[in-house]
């Protein structure tokens, strides 16, 4: 079996509708539309079904074959235009590569070991910063993603692209890998706690000043006495 039969296939129709009325009536009848971009300028406006779009999207290959009028030809996504609500993909760019010339191309970028890294286990939280990445390859090469192992970082600790292993074949594309930061480990913020409030208030003075221990003890005897003064009188009464 050739290597092409393997990849999986997209079959699109040619589009002759143009605009964007013309595009929002494919929508509502399931299509999505879409261009191949290929080689030596040459441009190929279709329409997918959506659903069978969104099968071949979600498999998540790099790399895959557009079929129109029983040709099939390898391609790579170039954009996907989203619905901002429903997130569905609403028009699509593809491009028509040749699988014996390197190109570039973006790779979603995952991380593994998040749980068993020490700095988690410590409290620490771990952020995921970049999550895709560019690369260059043979198309058959282009993986459908590349895998950060983060079990060994520690608190406070930083992993850039310098750290990440490129499968046989492809290469990292930054103006600095150092500078390219994949994941790294905070510091929890420290929880103040609040001092706890005294459950019997200071007695004070008249003068705002706290009485002493012998103050306060008379202070509530003339108070108990004035009491019974008051109770008394009304018991006469």
């Amino acid at each position: 079996m050739a290597a092409g039969d393997k990849r999986t296939s997209l079959q699109v129709e040619r589009r002759e509708e143009r605009g964007s009325r013309a595009a929002r009536r494919l929508r509502r009848a399931g299509f999505v539309p879409g261009v191949v971009y290929g080689i030596g300028g040459e441009t190929l406006p279709f329409k997918a079904d959506a659903l069978r779009l969104r099968a071949v999207l979600a498999e998540g290959h790099a790399l895959f074959d557009v079929e129109v009028d029983s040709d099939r030809q390898p391609v790579i996504v170039k954009e996907q235009q989203k619905d901002p609500v429903r997130g569905q993909v609403v028009h699509l760019d593809l491009l028509k590569v040749r699988l014996d010339e390197k190109i570039q191309s973006m790779v979603p970028l995952e991380l593994e070991g998040v749980e068993e890294a020490p700095g988690v286990k410590e409290g620490g939280v771990l952020e995921h910063v970049t999550r895709e990445v560019l690369i260059e390859a043979l198309p058959t090469d282009i993986p459908d993603r590349i895998v950060a192992d983060v079990s060994g970082l520690g608190v406070a600790e930083t992993m850039n692209l310098t750290s990440i292993t490129a499968p046989a074949g492809v290469v990292l594309i930054a103006d600095n890998l150092e500078e390219v930061v994949v994941a790294t480990v905070t510091v929890p913020s420290e929880i103040v706690e609040e001092p706890e409030v005294e459950e019997e208030a200071a007695l004070v003075g008249e003068d705002g000043e706290p009485l002493a221990e012998g103050e306060a003890a008379e202070g509530e005897g003339e108070a108990a006495a004035a009491e019974e003064g008051s109770g008394g009188s009304g018991d006469n009464e």
